[in-house]
């Protein structure tokens, strides 16, 4: 089973691209996609063309915002929204797909944005994020992708010291979250495979042609259970793909 992650920056806007060729090219059994910036009949509108394969959306209030979406080859058990508190459930952050051997978790965590305004509420939203895998992870393993907004540490990031406590994803309150998910037991698949693999990114700012300098981060994960490690066969970024600022990632399962 070949699963990816990838944050499209609109999903309108990358169905006018390349995506659906280069779904084809990837020919994932499940996508899980960030940032959709659509309702949820905009992004069924958007992916109508994918009519064999089962879509799952979901929306934020606020119009144009945030949002998820997962398309799949395989039928899920159950499909879930959101971690069930009234304060974190208005942007459409998480898509959860249960299957007979696992939960798959999509996330959009939330940025702390440019001037760190949400930085606080995003340290509130790490933990009741936390508290709903654990929880989730009561019942069976987890599989957990998406745009977790923190490259975790220096070698996921071109500029580790530039960024270090002065720019949104590199925030040490952010590296702290996710600390807590691995201290916790979750693996993080590309760096299990490829602990010194540098310059390996997955975003980069549309500026000052940080994609053609490789001037990025590594901010889109694979993180499992440590009862599905050994059936994680191999994990992968396709830096080469384009279409949105994030390039999507991913890995493959041996079940």
């Amino acid at each position: 089973m070949k699963i990816i992650s990838w944050n499209v920056n609109g999903i309108r806007a990358i169905v006018k691209k390349t995506f659906f060729a280069d779904l084809e090219l990837i020919d994932p059994d499940i996508t899980c996609i960030q940032e959709t910036k659509a309702n949820d009949h905009q992004t069924s509108e958007a992916l109508e063309s994918l009519s064999d394969k089962h879509i799952y959306t979901n929306s934020a209030v606020r119009p144009g915002y945030s949002g998820t979406a997962v398309i799949s080859k395989v039928s899920p058990l159950a499909v879930t929204k959101d971690i069930g508190i009234s304060e974190h459930d208005t942007e459409g952050r998480v898509l959860c797909l249960e299957f007979e051997q696992f939960f798959l978790v999509n996330v959009y965590v939330p940025n702390s944005g440019a001037e760190l305004a949400r930085l606080d509420y995003r340290q509130e939203w790490d933990k009741a994020f936390f508290d709903y895998l654990k929880n989730l992870e009561k019942t069976k393993p987890l599989i957990l992708c998406g745009d977790l907004n923190v490259a975790h540490r220096e070698i996921d990031l071109a500029r580790p010291k530039a960024n270090y406590n002065k720019t949104a994803g590199y925030m040490q309150e952010e590296i702290d979250g996710m600390d807590r998910l691995v201290n916790s037991g979750f693996n993080d698949t590309f760096r299990h495979f490829y602990p010194d693999q540098a310059e390996r990114y997955s975003w980069w700012s549309f500026r000052a042609a940080a994609r053609t300098r490789n001037i990025g981060w590594r901010i889109d994960y694979f993180l499992v259970s440590p009862s599905l490690l050994s059936k994680v066969k191999d994990a992968f970024i396709h830096e080469e793909i384009m279409g949105s600022d994030h390039c999507p990632v991913g890995i493959i399962l041996d079940l």
